[in-house]
């Protein structure tokens, strides 16, 4: 996957949702795969509160997000005047056209930020393409299979992406599907459930 498709431009800015933490923990390998991008990756305050409230049913996510924080790994954003309303409008409405707490701070300080939105959610992911159809959105598999993070992961380069899938059932847009089930092969494709099932039976 070519970094120029990838990224808005140099230097662009990835506000990532608390799915796309997840799924970079349970790779095994979150540090080295956010160190080798040649984008800045950052999280909204609302995001970190969501991972530390998952202590409460006994994931440690919110503490590794912490220590990437305090590493200088990861950048810490918050809701600003642009972001608010946006972000208001997000978690205030109807059923069909609200988000969760994070996946409105992402969308809101990406937008504010001038950065693409890395969310893996289905619904998050179609609100956006129609009400903010200007606004980049990317994913965990789109970062996985970046040409940078496969170069800096070398021969774990597969396993990472296999971690990501059982461990962090993380979840592939349709669209993703066949290219990363081609990476990881038949054999590992057919074991990852999070996989679209299309892509379990093709691989």
């Amino acid at each position: 996957m070519s970094s120029s498709k990838f990224f808005a431009s140099p230097g662009a800015v990835l506000v990532a949702d608390a799915s796309v933490l997840i799924n970079l923990n349970a790779s095994g390998r979150a540090e080295e795969i956010v160190m080798a991008l040649p984008a800045r990756l950052v999280v909204a305050g609302n995001t970190v509160v969501e991972l530390e409230n998952g202590v409460l049913r006994g994931y440690d996510d919110g503490e590794r997000l912490r220590a990437l924080i305090s590493a200088g790994v990861i950048g810490l954003v918050r809701i600003g005047a642009v972001a608010a309303p946006i972000y208001e409008t997000l978690i205030d409405g109807s059923a069909r056209l609200t988000l969760d707490d994070g996946e409105a701070a992402t969308i809101a300080c990406a937008i504010e930020q001038g950065g693409v939105a890395l969310l893996d959610e289905r619904k998050a992911r179609s609100l956006c393409a129609t009400s903010f159809a200007s606004l980049p959105v990317r994913c965990t598999a789109e970062v996985l299979m970046h040409e940078a993070v496969a170069a800096a992961l070398g021969s774990d380069h597969i396993a990472t992406v296999v971690r990501a899938l059982k461990v962090g059932r993380m979840r592939v847009p349709l669209e993703h599907a066949e290219e990363l089930s081609q990476l990881i092969g038949p054999a590992h494709a057919s074991e990852c459930a999070s996989l679209p099932k299309s892509a379990r039976r093709t691989a």
